[in-house]
């Protein structure tokens, strides 16, 4: 993978860097928010890895302006804030995973084969047709009646599993689990917030609606005429 690593404190990152390094990854470091989010517009990266806490610009700014600019790389964040609501806020903001100081170098390089898996082509099917709806595996575009859709990574993997699991009804907690990677359910309204917004994506100035709310259980995706 090429991995950017954008850490202020010295020690962190010549530890995580020369971990990387050693597995054979190509690594990108930067020391403040600021460089480190031009460096990820100018080049392509698989993962960021990124620190909340930084100087120039805080690490929540960086990830939504690559969120708001619509880069596909996935994003770890680093952070000494551990709680859940910290998690959820980064995770509202787009990250892909997040892990609290201090860690273990091992599960830092788990959690970045995990979220890269999640953008590779994980069988032999790589064109998923439903109705109008198109998905490409392989290059992870989507379109709905030939025109294109630009998602984010994380919309990306929500509609994906919502297609994968067609017409199946789809919990929260699934969601949570097999989107997110919580393993168990925080109160939040995270699943309603990005389903919302996937669905002004693939439903907006289209046809009929294909995610439904499936009141007291869920979501589901499908080709009728949804409410």
């Amino acid at each position: 993978m090429r991995i950017l690593l954008v850490e202020d404190d010295i020690d962190t990152r010549t530890y995580v860097s020369s971990g990387l390094r050693a597995k054979g990854h190509a690594v990108d470091e930067s020391g403040d928010g600021q460089d480190g989010l031009l460096r990820a517009c100018e080049h392509d990266y698989d993962v960021i890895v990124l620190d909340r806490m930084l100087p120039a610009l805080d690490g929540m700014s960086v990830l939504k302006k690559l969120r708001s600019c619509g880069t596909q790389a996935r994003v770890l964040m680093l952070t000494a804030l551990g709680d859940v609501d910290a998690r959820i806020d980064g995770m509202e903001a787009g990250a892909d995973d997040y892990l609290g100081k201090p860690f273990a170098l091992s599960e830092l390089i788990a959690r970045l084969n995990a979220i890269s898996r999640r953008s590779a082509h994980a069988n032999t099917m790589t064109l998923l047709r439903l109705g109008d709806l198109e998905l490409d595996l392989i290059m992870q575009r989507v379109f709905r009646a030939g025109k294109q859709i630009h998602l984010q990574p994380r919309e990306w993997d929500l509609l994906k599993y919502f297609a994968l699991h067609a017409g199946e009804i789809i919990t929260r907690s699934m969601l949570l689990e097999h989107v997110w990677g919580f393993q168990s359910s925080p109160h939040t309204n995270l699943v309603d917030t990005h389903v919302c917004r996937l669905r002004g994506k693939i439903e907006r100035d289209f046809g009929p609606r294909i995610i439904r709310t499936v009141r007291g259980e869920g979501y589901t995706l499908s080709l009728k005429q949804g409410h």
